[in-house]
C-alpha cells in the first residue's frame, strides 16, 4: 500500500474510534437511567403560601397555534391573583391580531393576561423573555412555546419543588401530540423520548448537569438574574442559561411524570431547520461555557458529563467525514486483498449501531410501548439520523467558524393525532440546495453498493444500505415538500398517544 493509502486508512479508523466513543455514551445513559431510576424527585417541604407566578409565551408569527396555546394556559389551575400571563409577540402576520383578541377574550373572563408586541425582534426569543421579565409581576416565571398545550395541574405539581431554596428551574417532559401524524413525527417522537425519559432523568439524578429545554419548565426568577439574565450570543439560549444557573450553583430538577404535551415538526425542512438550530446553538454554548466548565472544581463525572452534552453533534461532522471516506476504504482495501479487514469495522459499526438501538428501545419500554413497537422503527431511525448528518454538521461547521445566524423559527401546523393540516407556504421550513448535497451522496452510496455486492463483499452491504436509505429518504422528502406550495394531508380523527398520557411512575 502506498504512503498515501496507509494515512487514509488510518484517519478513516480514527473517525469509527471516536465517532464509537460517542455512540458507546448512549450505553452510560442507559446505565446511569437504570442506576437512579427509582430515585425519585420529591419537595423538600411544604410551602407555606403559593407564590406569585408569570407565565411568559413567546410567539412569533403562529397563527395556527396561538389560539390553543393561550387558552390551554389560562385552564391551569392556580389560584387567579397568583397568575400572570404574558404573550410576548414578535409576529409580522396575521398572529397579531388573532393574539390580541385571544388576550382580550381571556382578560374579560377574569384572567391577568397582558399581550406586548415588540417591534423588532432583537435578541430573538431571548431577547423577548427578558424584555417581558422586565415587566412580570412573579417570583417564579414559566415559558410555553407556541405549539405547547400544558396540563391544568402543571403548577401545582411543580412549585412545590422551589421549597428548597437551592432550586432553581423544574423541568417537565415533553409529550407528542401529533406522534401518528407520520413516519417522520413517529422517529422525531422517539428521539425526544431518549433525550428525555433516559438522558434527562440520567443526568438530573446522577448530579449532573443538565438543562431547561427553552420550555415546558419554570424558573426562580433571581436564578435568572444571578446566573447572568437571558443572553441571544448562542442559539440555544436555553442551554447556555442552564449551565450558567448550574456553575452558580442552582440545583435543577426533573418531572419525567409529568408532561406537557406538544407538536413536533411535520414537514422535514421544518425539522431540519430546528435540528440545526440546536446543533449549532449547542456548539456555541460548548465553546462559550465549557473552557470555564473544564477549569472549574465541579467533579470530574460532572465536567466528562458535560464535555459529551454539550460537543455531541460533533458527531455529525465526523458522520459526513465518514460517509466520504467508508466507499473508498472498502474499493482500497478490496483492491490490496486486505478483504479479511473489512470485518474490523463490524466492532465500530456495532457500537453506534446497537448503542442506538439499546437506548431507544429501552425509553421506549419505559415509555411503556410493547413488544414490535419498541423496535419497529428501529432501522428508520438509525437512516434518519444518518440522512441529519450533513444538515446537521453544516450547522456545527458554522458554530465553530463563528458564523453567525438569526433564531430560525420551527413552523407549527396546529397537527394533532393525524389530523390533516394546510398551511401557507410561508409556514413551511425554509429551502436550500442541502437537498441536492444528500442526493448526491444517496447516488455516491448507490454505487458503493452496487460495487459491495458486485465485489461480495456482503459484511458492507447493511452499513451501505442504511447510508443510502438515510440520504435519499431526508434528500427527496426535502427536494419535495421545498417544491410544493401548500401541505394538505387526509383528516382523520385526532389522537394522543395513550402512553404519553399515562407515563410510567417509575420513570
Amino acid at each position: 500500500m502506498t504512503t498515501v493509502e496507509i494515512i487514509f486508512l488510518g484517519v478513516y479508523f480514527s473517525l469509527l474510534c471516536v465517532l464509537g466513543v460517542y455512540g458507546s455514551h448512549r450505553y452510560r445513559m442507559a446505565f446511569l437511567y437504570y442506576r437512579h431510576k427509582f430515585k425519585l424527585p420529591t419537595p423538600k417541604g411544604r410551602l407555606e403560601s403559593l407564590p406569585k407566578v408569570t407565565i411568559q409565551l413567546p410567539i412569533f408569527n403562529e397563527m395556527y397555534v396561538v389560539e390553543r396555546l393561550v387558552d390551554s394556559v389560562c385552564r391551569i389551575d392556580y389560584p387567579r391573583d397568583l397568575l400572570e400571563i404574558q404573550v410576548l409577540d414578535d409576529s409580522t402576520d396575521e398572529t397579531c391580531g388573532i393574539a390580541r383578541a385571544c388576550v382580550e377574550r381571556q382578560r374579560q373572563k377574569g384572567h391577568d393576561i397582558v399581550y406586548i408586541h415588540r417591534v423588532n425582534r432583537q435578541g430573538f426569543k431571548a431577547g423577548a423573555l427578558e424584555n417581558g421579565l422586565k415587566l412580570a409581576k412573579g417570583q417564579f416565571v414559566a415559558v410555553f412555546d407556541a405549539d405547547f398545550v400544558p396540563s391544568p395541574d402543571f403548577l401545582m405539581r411543580t412549585v412545590p419543588f422551589f421549597s428548597d431554596d437551592k432550586v432553581g428551574m423544574v423541568q417537565v417532559r415533553w409529550g407528542h401530540l401529533n406522534r401518528e401524524f407520520s413516519l417522520l413525527t413517529q422517529a422525531q417522537s422517539i428521539f425526544l423520548d431518549g433525550h428525555f425519559i433516559i438522558e434527562h432523568t440520567a443526568r438530573n439524578r446522577a448530579g449532573c448537569f443538565f438543562n431547561f429545554n427553552g420550555t415546558a419548565g419554570i424558573w426562580r426568577r433571581d436564578t435568572i438574574s444571578d446566573a447572568g439574565g437571558w443572553q441571544h450570543d448562542t442559539l440555544t439560549e436555553d442551554l447556555d442559561l442552564s449551565y450558567r444557573a448550574q456553575l452558580k450553583g442552582w440545583q435543577f430538577v426533573f418531572l419525567p411524570e409529568v408532561i406537557s404535551p406538544a407538536e413536533v415538526p411535520v414537514d422535514m425542512n421544518a425539522f431540519k431547520s430546528q435540528q440545526h438550530r440546536w446543533a449549532k446553538g449547542s456548539i456555541q454554548t460548548a465553546k462559550k461555557l465549557l473552557p470555564t466548565i473544564l477549569k472549574s472544581d465541579l467533579p470530574l463525572v460532572v465536567k466528562r458529563e458535560a464535555f459529551f452534552h454539550l460537543t455531541n453533534n460533533m458527531a455529525y461532522l465526523l458522520m459526513v467525514l465518514l460517509s466520504v471516506l467508508m466507499p473508498i476504504s472498502m474499493v482500497v482495501r478490496f483492491q490490496h486483498g486486505l478483504y479479511g479487514t473489512l470485518f474490523l469495522d463490524l466492532p465500530f459499526f456495532l457500537t453506534a449501531t446497537a448503542s442506538v438501538c439499546f437506548f431507544y428501545v429501552a425509553a421506549q419500554r419505559e415509555r411503556g410501548a410493547k413488544g414490535w413497537e419498541r423496535v419497529k422503527y428501529l432501522p428508520f431511525l438509525m437512516s434518519l439520523g444518518i440522512g441529519m448528518a450533513i444538515s446537521n454538521a453544516k450547522a456545527v461547521a458554522e458554530a465553530l467558524l463563528n458564523q453567525q445566524s438569526g433564531f430560525a423559527r420551527t413552523p407549527k401546523t396546529g397537527a394533532e393525532g393525524k389530523k390533516a393540516v394546510t398551511v401557507k407556504k410561508a409556514y413551511r421550513g425554509s429551502k436550500s440546495l442541502l437537498p441536492l448535497v444528500e442526493l448526491l451522496f444517496a447516488a455516491y452510496f448507490t454505487g458503493a453498493l452496487w460495487f459491495a455486492i458486485d465485489a461480495r463483499i456482503y459484511t458492507s452491504v447493511p452499513f451501505i444500505v442504511l447510508f443510502l436509505a438515510g440520504f435519499l429518504y431526508v434528500g427527496s422528502s426535502s427536494l419535495l415538500q421545498g417544491l410544493s406550495g401548500r401541505m394538505k394531508l387526509v383528516e382523520s380523527t385526532p389522537a394522543v398517544d395513550a402512553a404519553d398520557e399515562q407515563p410510567r411512575r417509575a420513570a
